[in-house]
């Protein structure tokens, strides 16, 4: 029994690898690529210069790598890349990069991206990441491995989110937020470590030096950067190192209440 539905379109230049399997009327263009064992359902449009890895499951309705959303996008030679192992559901919709932008999308392994999830050009994407329902992501966005996004979260474009860190649903977040930390709100500020998600992957001990970390920087009111120096040159712990080095490099702040002085 064949894996292609016969009302598929599939242009010629198209590669599919072993076992993909290829739902009713779903449209693929000349210059995608796709892994082995990977599932598209009915309806899905995958077009551009466009990169699958194997066992991806792509669901119904789904567009990848139809051009960016960027009105300076003039048909340059662009590209989306997607890893192995993700899921990708429902209405979601997937753009390449840009020419000022680095020209690539690119989107990690074992990734879960919900109902309607936008990811605009020139996005970054670790491994493990969670995006819920309606969450989107402006251009040159850029997570980190195991983030969680809430739904119907935006994200304003050139924010960074680091490895660990969780967007609460219904936010809006134009800052950067680090490493291991939880923010969320309209706008989104930092309402602590997402220490959920750390104790499933994490010792105790190294929890509580992010602790002890978090509360120096964001809890004693002193000068951010001047603290994320200080406590990098100090610690040995790996993990604090991470949480100094985003922030003291970070182009769009972070997003916290600030202690004054007077309130201390």
């Amino acid at each position: 029994m064949s894996l292609i539905h016969p009302t598929a379109v599939i242009e010629d230049g198209a590669i599919l690898g072993a076992n993909v399997s290829v739902g009713p009327f779903v449209y693929i263009g000349k210059k995608v690529r796709i892994g082995d064992n990977t599932t598209i359902a009915t309806h899905a449009v995958i077009e551009g210069d466009t990169t699958i890895g194997k066992n991806n499951r792509i669901f119904s309705h789904t567009a990848v790598g139809t051009i960016p959303q960027d009105l300076k996008f003039n048909g340059e030679d662009v590209q989306l890349i997607i890893g192995d192992n993700n899921t990708i559901r429902e209405f979601t919709l997937l753009n390449p990069g840009t020419k000022g932008g680095g020209s690539v999308t690119k989107i990690g392994n074992g990734n879960l991206l919900m109902g309607y999830v936008h990811l605009g050009h020139d996005v970054i994407i670790g491994d493990s990441c969670i995006l819920a329902n309606g969450a989107t992501l402006a251009g040159h966005v850029e997570l980190g491995n195991h983030v969680v996004i809430g739904g119907l979260t935006p994200v304003h474009q050139f924010v960074h989110i680091g490895d660990f860190a969780m967007i609460g649903g219904a936010s809006a977040l134009a800052q950067d937020i680090p490493p291991y930390c939880l923010a969320e709100g309209n706008r989104a500020n930092l309402r602590g470590l997402n220490l959920t998600g750390l104790r499933r992957t994490m010792e105790r001990d190294e929890i509580n030096l992010l602790k002890v970390a978090y509360r120096e920087l964001f809890e004693q009111g002193n000068p951010l950067q001047e603290v994320a120096q200080s406590i990098f040159e100090s610690t040995t712990s790996d993990k604090v190192k991470k949480l100094c080095e985003f922030i003291k490099t970070s182009k769009r702040g972070i997003p916290f209440n600030r202690i004054k002085n007077e309130d201390k």
